[in-house]
This record gives C-alpha cells, sequence and structure tokens, in this order.
C-alpha cells in the first residue's frame, strides 16, 4: 500500500518534469545570483543555541495531510512578523501545494518582509530544485532520507552548499540518522512525525539523542508547548522546528516568546 511519503514523492516527479519543461537550470542560476546572500540558517540557530535559549525554527504552514486546512484565511505576513517580534531564530516555509497548500510566491513574499533566515520546505528529489530555491531567496533547502538514496542525497547536499546555503537533513531512525553521519550532514533534524504513518511521538527524538548524544539536532513535528520543549531539553535538544500549534495561537508573539525561554532558567 502506498504511504502518504510514497505520494507525495510521485507527484513531486511530475512537478520536477513540468519544472525542467518550463525552464532551464542556466536561467534559475542567473535569477538565483541576483538574490543577496544567504542569511546563514545553521549559523543562527547555533547561536541562539550557545547562549542557552531555545532556537526556533517557526513554521508557516497552511495545511498538511493529516490536520487539513490549520488556519483558513491566514496572513502569511502577520504571522512571520509575529515570530519574528516573539523571537524566533527561522523560518520554515512549505512550498509544496498539493498537501500543504503553500507555494513558492509565499516564501519570495515572506523573505522580503522579515530579516530571518528562511528554509524551504518541500521534498526535493532533483538538483534543480535546489536551485529553484536559491532563485526565490531560500537559505536552507530540507533533504528527507527517507525519500532519497545516499547518492542522491549527497547530490542534493552539494548542489546546496554550492549556492552557500545551508542543509537540513531529516530523519526518523536510527538507520537513517547514522547515514546522515556518514553523509557528513551538519544540521540534522529528527521528525517525530512518521511520514508512512503520520504518527508522532516526541521519544523518537530522545531515543536518537542516546544513539548520537554527541550532536546538535534540531526536534521536529509534535512540539506543543513548553513542556514538550523541557522535556526535550533533557535530552539535549536546543534547536526546535514548530508549526501547527504555533499557527493555531491567538497570540503568537508571546507563544513564541514563551518557547525561546521555556526551560532556561
Amino acid at each position: 500500500m502506498a504511504t502518504a511519503l510514497d505520494r507525495i514523492i510521485e507527484y513531486k516527479r511530475d512537478e520536477v518534469a513540468v519544472l525542467k519543461a518550463q525552464t532551464t537550470v542556466a536561467e534559475l542560476e542567473a535569477r538565483a545570483s541576483a538574490q543577496e546572500s544567504p542569511r546563514g540558517f545553521d549559523a543562527r540557530l547555533r547561536e541562539i543555541a550557545s547562549a542557552g535559549q531555545n532556537a526556533l525554527i517557526c513554521e508557516m504552514k497552511r495545511k498538511s495531510p493529516s490536520a487539513g486546512d490549520i488556519l483558513p484565511g491566514a496572513d502569511p505576513l502577520q504571522i512571520v512578523r509575529e515570530y519574528e517580534n516573539g523571537g524566533a531564530a527561522c523560518l520554515s516555509v512549505l512550498t509544496d501545494f498539493p498537501s500543504f497548500g503553500g507555494t513558492l510566491e509565499d516564501l519570495e513574499t515572506i523573505r522580503s518582509a522579515v530579516s530571518m533566515p528562511i528554509l524551504r520546505k518541500d521534498f526535493m528529489i532533483d538538483p534543480i530544485q535546489i536551485v529553484e530555491a536559491r532563485a526565490y531567496g531560500a537559505d536552507c533547502i530540507l533533504v528527507i532520507l527517507s525519500a532519497l538514496d545516499d547518492g542522491l542525497a549527497r547530490e542534493l547536499i552539494a548542489t546546496a552548499v554550492s549556492f552557500g546555503m545551508d542543509v537540513l537533513t531529516e530523519v526518523h531512525d536510527s538507520r537513517e540518522l547514522d547515514r546522515a553521519i556518514a553523509l557528513d550532514a551538519s544540521l540534522i533534524g529528527v521528525n517525530n512525525r512518521d511520514l508512512k504513518a503520520m504518527k508522532t511521538d516526541l521519544g523518537v527524538s530522545e531515543v536518537l539523542a542516546r544513539h548520537a548524544p554527541e550532536l546538535e539536532m534540531v526536534s521536529e513535528s509534535g512540539v506543543r508547548d513548553s513542556e514538550d520543549i523541557k522535556r526535550l531539553r533533557q535530552s539535549g535538544f536546543r534547536r526546535f522546528l514548530i508549526g501547527e500549534s504555533l499557527m493555531k495561537e491567538t497570540d503568537r508573539e508571546s507563544a513564541v516568546h514563551a518557547l525561546v525561554n521555556a526551560g532556561t532558567d
């Protein structure tokens, strides 16, 4: 039976085929060269985490396969400015439309409105998508090891690095974590959501922290409140990607501020 991730990757192949029919790598490279330099996604996380605070990657996400529409009629610029005012370190912007309702135009518009580094959160399966991400102003891209073999993952990472971008390499279990380490991934994210079963468990982060205690990883998905952050801090986490729970907050600025400082007393 095809999983949710399988279905997404299938239509991504169609999207990449359309992209290659509509433009060339050279055209995207020319557009990328006109962008300001990448803002240093990983460096920003390290700066905040090294000071003992929680480095938050706050997410702009319109919908998801598990939750459906999250905040109909949301104003992306208002949301990300509230994140920034609350003390977020970085942003994650969904650019997948069929499953998450996002677009590259969202990324482009948001980047011009804030000073934070931005992750293009999408399902990358071809180097042309990496060039496209830089052409629209992304500072970091996502590489999901569940969707890739090591050869393609290495190619995607190398392409991003050639444009001065950071890479968030996402893992779900110890086998994928070992692969990420072998790929010399500089920034590793632990996704607490099983992309095949769409179930979330913070214990995934705790297990992988014990598997590689020397790594400073990002805990992604299922982090909802200060208690979750305090729990994960006990396993050494200082970097967190948070989406749905913040999207639904009525006072996002205060919510982000509370999460940035949770467990730091």
